[in-house]
């Protein structure tokens, strides 16, 4: 039988025998009931998702890079094992067709017995990260799936019922812009980071915490990353519970709905969200499971592409602006006035968009350089967290006392 057959139940793909280049990708309608995982990632494992699909034969590819049924037969393990990888190469392209350079696990060559379109591309492909991100990624990748193992959705979910409701993190930054008419502060509680090493050697989360509080600021940022910034979900659990009033942002490095979830369970208001990793189609999922949580999603951007990409998708309350070049890790504030500038700037106010300045901000003079641009949050850390009195820190950032006290002074 010479029939072309999809991939996936609801995709199909076409590549050139003889090429190297990326295989074109085509897209049927998709089923109400199609698990996504990665590409949505709910919380159904890879494997459960590609034993669904068993039931398709073998694909062969044809000189004219169409895929056909092939008389063959091969075993159940080695089927799903095919589906898996078929699986993570659309992901991969879908990504790439976004303009994502960020891959999310290392390329690796097709299993045993697989004759595809996707497999000319892969001999091309290093195994080593382009970058810190991509390194963090692929890690994050592996560690998630052992987390996941360890506390399966089920159990996160049943815990939820039970947790105490969130905290207004959008409602916290709009009354400290209103109250002080500067952009309201999400400190961060930060020990380390891989360009920096660590910041600050004597290291009490919760008494950090508690002295950006004091200092004014609206929100805090969290770091919950143990390998590359020695956090911890413990961290943020334990500022939860220290009686810190300041909604919480958990800064995680999300590559499954099930982060999203677990950080709900350690007392997170809101979550990070980052356009460079996560594909259209997972940020809006995404967004509606943080919106079925009662968290906060803070979308990150890093050039124009990730914001015209992030704009095009409905229910975007937060944007953060990143003015660090994720490949090499140099900062420039001026990024945020660049991607603020014009159309997008007139889009985000007239939608009520709350737009965060994100790194370089050290003075008074970067503050208002990023809220002239049009920023009403910032989102600081390191030069925050190594001063002796953060809460001093604060009032050296904005060039004045913007606690409670003090501006009601």
């Amino acid at each position: 039988m010479e029939a072309v057959v999809p991939l996936r139940t609801t995709f199909t793909a076409t590549a050139t025998a003889a090429s190297t280049a990326r295989p074109r990708l085509s897209f049927q309608p998709l089923a109400k009931n199609f698990a996504f995982s990665r590409l949505i990632p709910a919380g159904i494992s890879r494997t459960d998702r590609a034993r669904s699909s068993l039931q398709c034969p073998p694909v062969r590819v044809q000189q004219d890079g169409s895929a056909v049924v092939s008389e063959d037969t091969i075993s159940e393990e080695d089927a799903l094992k095919i589906k898996e990888w078929e699986v993570e190469r659309l992901q991969d392209e879908i990504a790439a067709s976004q303009g994502i350079r960020i891959r999310r696990r290392p390329p690796t060559g097709p299993p045993l017995h697989y004759v595809g379109p996707f497999e000319f591309q892969v001999e091309n492909e290093g195994n080593t990260p382009c970058n810190i991100l991509e390194e963090i990624i692929w890690y994050k990748d592996k560690e998630v799936l052992q987390m996941k193992e360890r506390t399966p959705l089920s159990a996160l979910k049943k815990a939820i019922s039970s947790a105490p409701p969130t905290r207004d993190f959008l409602g916290a930054l709009r009354r400290s812009y209103s109250r002080t008419g500067l952009p309201g502060l999400i400190a961060e509680v930060k020990k380390a980071s891989p360009s920096r090493g660590v910041l600050r050697e004597d290291f009490n989360p919760v008494e950090i915490a508690k002295a950006y509080e004091k200092g004014g600021a609206a929100c805090l940022s969290v770091l919950t990353d143990e390998k590359y910034f020695q956090g911890s979900f413990e961290n943020l659990e334990a500022i939860r519970n220290a009686g810190v009033e300041c909604p919480l942002l958990c800064k995680e490095f999300v590559v499954d709905a099930w982060q999203i979830y677990y950080a709900r369970i350690k007392g997170a208001d809101a979550i990070l969200l980052i356009a460079a990793v996560l594909p259209d189609l997972d940020i809006m999922y995404m967004t509606k499971i943080c919106k079925l949580l009662g968290l906060t999603a803070l979308v990150e951007v890093h050039d124009e592409r990730e914001m015209d990409r992030v704009l095009g998708i409905d229910g975007i309350e937060l944007i953060g602006i990143n003015n660090r070049d994720l490949g090499t890790f140099k900062v420039d504030i001026s990024n945020t006035k660049n991607l603020l500038e014009g159309e997008r700037g007139k889009r985000i106010h007239e939608e009520g968009i709350i737009v965060v300045g994100e790194s370089g901000l050290f003075t008074p003079a970067d503050v208002a350089y990023v809220q002239e641009a049009g920023v009403k949050a910032v989102l600081v850390g390191e030069s925050l967290v190594k001063q002796k009195d953060p809460a001093k820190g604060i009032s050296e950032l904005f060039g004045k006392d913007i606690s409670c006290e003090g501006h009601s002074i």
